[in-house]
């Protein structure tokens, strides 16, 4: 019998302890134990988020029915869907980052195709601390590492992502890993063990030692023993996944395969009882029948390993054969280790030893929920109060935007993104620095976009606002492209929720993210919790929702570019919204001139938001845009610089103070009002025509400038302030990554690393 205080070590309270004593009708044993405390952790059982998470449309009819599948799915047409999920690998990747993050496109990989969709994309969000401290530059460069081996192994492309740097990510980086797949409609697989007598097969990799509770680590915070949790971290194995991909899509096909899940955290025990209680069935397994690449491994590490590259599969009595073939002829192990019963039990046998007996639905629907206490942080109205319009405007502005594209946040990412390969499988339409990702759908002329986005200043001071400017922002830049938004996927990170502030952020910031999705109508398919993202040293993370946005491209040559292409392009700016303090709270311009974190976060009116959308896809459509890139962090300034040097051609900003209700330089070109794009269009007769649709959509068109010549000029009432050089920004942005990461000094920890 389990120890009546290993329950407390294994992450369980005294309550759910007593609860487990009352479910059993005795003292559990040690594996079961185990079993418990991983599903009634946080991160498998949502025990505090899932009242929340409610809010979510989707995410709550899906519970009603207990049809929660591995990922989330929406039509592309009356054929195929697109499949889509994005998940957390926080802690791994603090304490081991490139198998950390490695293990994280691994992990979110086997939840698309154990879907029935091939997968087609990766992206990723990432966040660390500030490049000047040799650890943070240690953490990402290794991270970015496990991401662009793994991915590049396994032939699917890394697309897009995001990457910021702020201090609150010091010790704690944030991993988040998206996948996508396209499915025929006709043939999305199940992650039910449906069918009395139908056998459990094991197929894939090996079970090890390697992620044993890795479940209930990444339920805790990160203290000064975590460098000792590196056995909780699992290894990779990207050219097995390769195989397991291949060969779980034919074996798919055989239609042999009644049910399949992906051994992820929680590892056996998660994939046994959470297929048979969605199937409201039972199962039996035996573990000596699992294969292991380590002797003498217990009932409890068996049940808990979350090896990698792992998949439980529920096929038809008789055609056992059939599958198992096909997985041996990629060269992968196939195990019958037990069946499907219909008592409602997971039975664990050790041989003819019972090391374990449990109701299927005890481990999952059974699970706590707890209805924690919310307050809002007491930081909150001292910062919200700060006026940015109080603060002296620049010496130089000229300095201000030079200082900004050297911002690691803001510039340019191909130090990581050539480390990715997002050519592969030949679907890509555009390399990375585009609004968003773009995938032709071979066979079709359909096209889809695919965008990361959020902005955690903007939640730390307002996680209602900052968590829907992140849905729009995202919406907002596959619409630049020329996508339809679709549908969200989204990963939530935040501090430890059992502290009264971070779960009001939580809950201010799902609030949200769904009511912007309703009103964009771009609900919620799938997504992810990531709870206790703090270190003692540096405290908790900032509020961090990470929105993963699809967008759906009707025919992909109606696409369209960011950058400037042509000399003699009229420039136009395309605006739904104001912002009394032209958007500097919380603005990148506060942070990096005035070393201010506050304010109140840019406003954002969704109807107008949802206008600017439409009518952004009406002139793609109609062919009178030449280019379209969003406002975002920087503001109008960096935005311009941006498009400039994509398309290496300069141009010259004539802006009038009255037309920004004369607000300072610093707003109109720092400032970081939402629902503003920045196009060129093809002539200056196509200007009336589109100022006319414009009205139509209740948005403002206004001409603002020229493209040309080889230098950005920004001009504000008759007077220049801005006159660069192309080469003179590109060097800043360009080389902002490079000149922290090239240095000696990050050569040096490495290797003592």
């Amino acid at each position: 019998m389990a120890e009546t205080t290993l329950h407390r070590e294994l992450g369980l309270n005294d309550s759910e302890y007593a609860r487990i004593q009352s479910i059993m009708g005795r003292e559990p044993t040690l594996t079961e134990l185990g079993m418990f405390s991983v599903m009634w952790s946080e991160h498998c059982g949502y025990k505090y988020s899932r009242p929340i998470l409610s809010l979510f449309r989707r995410y709550r009819e899906a519970q009603e029915k207990g049809a929660l599948e591995n990922a989330g799915i929406t039509p592309l047409d009356n054929q195929f869907g697109i499949v889509m999920k994005m998940e957390s690998h926080n802690h791994p990747s603090a304490v081991e980052p490139y198998q950390g993050a490695a293990t994280g496109v691994g992990g979110i990989l086997r939840d698309i195709f154990t879907m029935g969709a091939r997968p087609i994309a990766n992206l990723n969000s990432l966040r660390f601390g500030p490049l000047d401290d040799a650890h943070n530059r240690y953490l990402f460069e290794r991270v970015v590492a496990g991401i662009g081996d793994y991915g590049n192994c396994v032939g699917v492309p890394t697309v897009a992502g995001e990457i910021y740097f702020h201090r609150c990510y010091s010790g704690n980086p944030l991993v988040n890993a998206m996948a996508v797949g396209l499915v025929p409609l006709s043939h999305i697989a199940s992650a039910k063990a449906e069918g009395i007598g139908n056998l459990v097969l094991y197929v894939g990799s090996s079970t090890g030692k390697d992620g044993i509770q890795g479940a209930s680590f990444a339920s805790v915070e990160i203290g000064p023993d975590s460098e000792s949790k590196r056995p909780n971290v699992q290894m990779g194995d990207p050219f097995m996944e390769k195989l397991l991909i291949e060969a779980t899509l034919e074996a798919l096909a055989t239609g042999a395969i009644t049910g399949i899940q992906d051994m992820g955290a929680a590892g056996l025990t998660c994939s046994t009882c959470e297929t048979a209680a969605k199937a409201c069935t039972g199962m039996v397994i035996d573990i000596q029948k699992v294969p292991r690449r380590e002797a003498n491994m217990t009932p409890f590490e068996v049940m808990l390993s979350e090896s990698q590259e792992r998949m439980l599969c529920i096929v038809q009595k008789g055609e056992e054969d059939k599958v198992s073939r096909v997985f041996t002829k990629w060269g992968l192990q196939a195990a019958i280790i037990g069946k499907v019963t219909g008592d409602g039990f997971i039975r664990v046998m050790d041989g003819d030893q019972e090391a374990a007996c449990i109701p299927a639905r005890a481990l999952t629907d059974q699970c706590p929920t707890y209805h924690l206490d919310a307050a809002q942080p007491a930081y909150l109205s001292e910062l919200t109060s700060l006026d940015p319009l109080n603060y002296s405007e620049p010496d130089s502005y000229e300095d201000v935007l030079l200082r900004l594209l050297n911002q690691p946040s803001i510039a340019d990412k191909s130090w990581v993104t050539q480390q990715y390969d997002s050519m592969v499988q030949t679907q890509s339409a555009y390399l990375p620095g585009a609004d968003a990702a773009v995938l032709r759908i071979h066979g079709t002329k359909r096209g889809i976009a695919l965008k990361v986005d959020g902005n955690a200043r903007y939640c730390f001071l307002d996680p209602y606002v900052g968590a829907q400017v992140a849905v729009a922002e995202a919406a907002r830049n596959v619409v630049c492209v020329g996508a339809r938004p679709a549908a969200v996927t989204d990963c939530l990170n935040f501090a430890n929720p059992e502290k009264t502030e971070t779960f009001w952020q939580f809950q201010r910031a799902v609030e949200g993210i769904a009511a912007a999705c309703d009103v964009l109508e771009t609900p919620v398919i799938s997504g992810n919790v990531s709870f206790y993202n703090e270190t003692q040293e540096f405290g908790p993370i900032y509020p961090t929702p990470t929105i993963g946005m699809l967008g759906i491209l009707d025919d992909i040559h109606n696409r369209c570019d960011a950058r400037f292409c042509q000399e003699g392009n009229p420039i136009l700016l395309l605006r739904s919204d104001s912002d009394p303090t032209g958007g500097l709270g919380g603005s990148e311009y506060l942070a990096v001139v005035h070393e201010i974190e506050a304010g109140r976060p840019p406003a954002i009116d969704l109807a107008a938001e949802k206008r600017l959308h439409q009518l952004l896809l009406t002139l793609i459509q109609q062919k009178l845009l030449v280019s379209a890139h969003d406002c975002s962090d920087g503001g109008l300034a960096v935005c311009l610089a941006e498009k400039a040097m994509l398309g290496r051609i300069g141009a010259s900003i004539l802006l009038r103070s009255i037309d920004f209700d004369n607000l300072p330089p610093s707003a109109i070109f720092f400032g970081e009002t939402q629902s503003r794009i920045v196009v060129s269009v093809r002539s200056e007769s196509y200007i009336k025509m589109l100022e006319q649709i414009a009205d139509q959509y209740q948005v403002k068109a206004q001409w603002i400038g020229t493209v040309g010549g080889g230098r950005l000029r920004l001009s504000l009432d008759g007077k220049e302030i801005v006159n660069l050089p192309l080469e003179t920004m590109e060097r800043r942005w360009r080389t902002a990554i490079p000149n922290w990461m090239d240095g000696a000094e990050t050569q040096s920890v490495l290797k003592a690393v």
